[in-house]
């Protein structure tokens, strides 16, 4: 099984900068494509930015441009930058993991983390 922990949530001002990691433990070697989703109050959860074990980036709508990530496969961490945020980016933002692509045998699974929470303040 693997494990995702996400870290760097909190409070900040809109116009500002955040940076989330999140930590990958377990069978980290089962480990194909690694991201980040968002869901904001009262709205379904949707793809933020994730990276494929190809290296392929691949953006949520209105996420490219102020979102990025990083992806540091040694340590199984991955990070999104997010600048020039806004309130209406105010959500949990969770870390996830596939096996796709990696060489672990079965079907694909996918593993999420517990979020951690951004509050942007007008």
């Amino acid at each position: 099984q693997v494990q995702l922990v996400e870290s760097g949530g909190g409070l900040v001002q809109a116009g500002g900068s955040l940076r989330l990691s999140c930590a990958a433990s377990g069978d980290t070697s089962c480990i194909g494509g690694m991201g980040w989703y968002r869901q904001r109050p009262g709205k379904e959860r949707e793809m933020v930015v994730v990276t494929v074990s190809g290296g392929h980036i691949y953006y949520g709508d209105a996420m490219q441009g102020r979102f990025d990530i990083s992806r540091d496969n040694a340590k199984n961490t991955v990070s999104l930058q997010m600048n020039s945020l806004n309130p209406e980016d105010t959500a949990v933002y969770i870390c996830a993991a596939d096996s796709h692509g990696s060489s672990c045998d079965g079907p694909t699974t996918a593993w999420w983390g517990r979020g951690t929470l951004v509050n942007v303040s007008s």
